[in-house]
């Protein structure tokens, strides 16, 4: 033990540039939302990689939002500013089509903290024009950066790679958890989430901003989970929309959540979603602390 390497790995970026896919890929497991559409994530969700003789606490962020416009938005940027403050190691991730410029504000942070810091930059297979050695140079200039990390996330290239470096920079330390964990959240958390990501696949425009999904009750016998969700939304209108004619709507995506849930939890799942509507829910501090937004 006395070898042992352990640490936290903070992913930080805007929304969008693939940093769920890239702790889900580290990881190799799926922990996180994905989908197309920006800011999904919502709280810091932890992934766990254990080995021989080290222990990677991954911790993947909401994305940066430069100018929130509800108080959930600035709960979600206060998980992304704490995870500078105990991090051992920071992968700061771009996509391919960044620039400086639009990061700049964010830069600043990283130059004023002393935590080392790995730019990851994401969506290299989508590099058309062969811009990436000019943009390793560009980005290579700012002195922020211990190294520049090109990967595919989404098609786990280099995800090898980016792994060595991160084990050499991490402290000597025992586990932070126990080696066989894989995630500091419960499963109630992962719960919400597959219902939370089946609506962003299945409503557009501002619907899926709107809801939260909280777990009433979970269940479990030898063979079975009986699970009852709420979904909530801001107004009437969303509530119609998330049902559907006859309910068709809602019953998709209680289909759809059951089958992910059977595979993550490996047991037969029993679940039923009620839509209830909450006003405002998103600017009310009292209820952005019952969804665990705030302490």
């Amino acid at each position: 033990m006395n070898n042992f390497k352990a640490g936290f790995v903070n992913i930080i970026g805007k929304p969008n540039v693939g940093k769920s896919t890239l702790m889900n890929g580290l990881v190799g497991e799926r922990l996180s939302i994905i989908t197309s559409k920006s800011q999904t994530t919502r709280h810091r969700i932890m992934g766990i990689l254990n080995g021989e003789d080290f222990q990677i606490i991954y911790s993947d962020t909401p994305g940066i939002i430069d100018a929130p416009q509800y108080k959930l938005q600035e709960s979600m940027n206060t998980f992304v500013t704490g995870s500078l403050r105990d991090a051992d190691v920071i992968l700061y991730v771009i996509d391919i089509f960044e620039t400086i410029e639009e990061n700049s504000a964010f830069l600043e942070k990283l130059k004023n903290n002393p935590t080392p810091a790995l730019l990851i930059i994401n969506k290299i297979d989508l590099d058309k024009k062969s811009e990436l050695d000019a943009m390793v140079q560009l980005w290579s200039e700012l002195n922020i950066f211990k190294q520049i990390v090109p990967i595919s996330a989404l098609e786990k290239f280099n995800l090898g790679g980016l792994f060595t470096t991160v084990k050499e920079l991490l402290p000597i330390h025992e586990p932070y958890f126990e080696t066989d964990a894989l995630t500091d959240k419960p499963e109630r958390f992962f719960v919400s989430e597959i219902i939370r990501e089946k609506i962003f696949q299945n409503y557009s425009k501002e619907v899926p901003y709107s809801t939260e999904v909280e777990v009433e009750s979970f269940k479990e016998t030898d063979d079975k989970i009986f699970i009852q969700a709420i979904i909530y939304v801001e107004r009437d209108s969303q509530k119609g929309i998330i049902i559907g004619k006859q309910g068709s709507a809602l019953k998709k995506i209680g289909i759809q959540a059951n089958k992910d849930m059977e595979q993550f939890l490996a047991k037969s799942i029993d679940l039923r979603l009620f839509v209830k509507v909450r006003p405002q829910w998103r600017s009310n501090p009292r209820d952005l602390k019952g969804f665990g937004y705030t302490e």
